[in-house]
């Protein structure tokens, strides 16, 4: 039996939502991302729990002041969450 602590699934909860907001503006998008992860900083998205500044830096590069909207979009998917600290913490570094 594998057994997850709550850290991981608040990862995965986390890498989840952006995901689902990246493909629903469109799949190019969602490639992007994930190649300018990748590219500038060899990390992939699950990685970005962790370091919120790099996906922030990538939406803005990408989107300018837009991606503001891409923020609102991951905090709505991860409002009934954001009461835990590190969901709180990734959605505030990555509003920056």
């Amino acid at each position: 039996m594998v057994l997850f602590n709550d850290n991981e699934i608040r990862k995965a909860l986390v890498t989840v939502s952006v995901e689902q907001v990246l493909h629903d503006i469109g799949t190019p998008t969602y490639e992007k991302v994930i190649h300018q992860l990748y590219q500038e900083y060899h990390c992939y998205l699950p990685d970005c729990f962790e370091h919120p500044e790099y996906l922030n830096k990538i939406l803005k590069q990408l989107f300018g002041n837009s991606y503001l909207t891409i923020v609102d979009s991951i905090k709505n998917r991860l409002k009934d969450f954001s009461s835990q600290k590190s969901i709180n913490d990734f959605l505030v570094s990555v509003s920056k």
